[in-house]
């Protein structure tokens, strides 16, 4: 009996720990051969000295497991850097079939405290890293199609986050580059369908080196053996599902997902609207309606982190 994704090869990146190197060893699972890709920084700030020993060690486990595996160490959130990743994977397995982004830092600030160097460089890595790999596997698949060839395969998997959605007060920065990702995701989406090309997002819940502090406390294992309700590994078999032949009716989509649970996002829907009783409105005609009906909701309508998530300490 044939893996889903046999015959196929992956891209992931950020792959060295965390969500990364579970969602690359999934994917090896599900018969994907797969370039790993860490710039193995020690810091979850992105400080520290390049390391390619944690992208080598997922790649040797792959490769120990039965499967086909390369690292690569190498920042994404550079241009050029990018576009050697895409053609290790074309060199090492003749074709790129998945891309998955996960790549990213944090350097955490409220607005009024962030540096400039810390909103561009989390920005940088987020949302420029997945453009950058992106593009770069677009034109791949691009070049295949117009050359003639039928059926080309491409799937790209992109990593968001609830903080777009809900608000992070400590995190402007690592929020607007997770919303843009979801925009471009869905442009990459309506971009690339005509080339055989998905491209989806996903917002993982899961307790890693990035989100150690976020969810201290937060949905402990119920016993000592047990699987961690917010473990990686909850999330990569969405992963490998989306790299394979049987998402190819899933684009453009926004999923949540964490311990046994997946959530279809829809796109924003209009919770009220008003018409001006005249040509243009004036302001005051627009605190005449307004005023009262932000008045009628809880106050600003936030919610904390834990009701968005749907989290639970203890």
């Amino acid at each position: 009996m044939s893996l889903p994704l046999e015959g196929l090869s992956a891209i992931v990146t950020g792959a060295g720990r965390g969500l990364g190197r579970a969602e690359a060893l999934e994917l090896a699972r599900l018969g994907a051969a797969v370039v790993v890709n860490d710039y193995g920084q020690a810091a979850r700030d992105g400080s520290g000295e390049a390391s390619a020993a944690p992208a080598e060690e997922v790649a040797a486990e792959i490769r120990a497991a039965g499967g086909r595996a390369v690292a690569h160490l190498g920042d994404v959130s550079d241009f050029e850097t990018a576009r050697a990743l895409i053609d290790l994977a074309v060199a090492e397995f003749g074709k790129l079939d998945v891309l998955v982004n996960n790549a990213g830092i944090l350097r955490d600030r409220m607005v009024f405290s962030m540096s400039e160097d810390e909103w561009d460089s989390v920005v940088r890595v987020h949302l420029k890293g997945h453009f950058n790999t992106t593009h770069f596997a677009a034109v791949h698949w691009r070049g295949r199609s117009k050359a003639g060839e039928a059926g080309v395969y491409g799937r790209i998997v992109n990593t968001s986050s609830e903080a777009f959605l809900a608000g992070s007060a400590g995190q402007p920065n690592y929020a607007a580059a997770k919303g843009g990702i979801v925009g471009l995701t869905t442009s990459s989406a309506l971009a690339l369908a005509r080339y055989g090309v998905t491209a989806n997002v996903i917002c993982p819940r899961a307790r890693t080196r990035m989100t150690e502090d976020v969810f201290a406390g937060f949905a402990e294992p119920a016993a000592e053996g047990d699987l961690d309700p917010l473990s990686p590994e909850h999330v990569a078999p969405l992963v490998g599902y989306l790299a394979s032949p049987a998402a190819a009716g899933v684009n453009g989509q926004l999923l949540v997902v964490h311990g046994g649970m997946v959530a279809v996002v829809e796109r924003p829907k209009v919770a009220a609207k008003f018409d001006t009783a005249k040509e243009a409105f004036t302001y005051e005609e627009l605190d005449s309606v307004l005023t009262p009906h932000y008045a009628s909701r809880p106050a600003g309508e936030t919610f904390a982190a834990a009701e968005v998530l749907g989290l639970k300490k203890g």
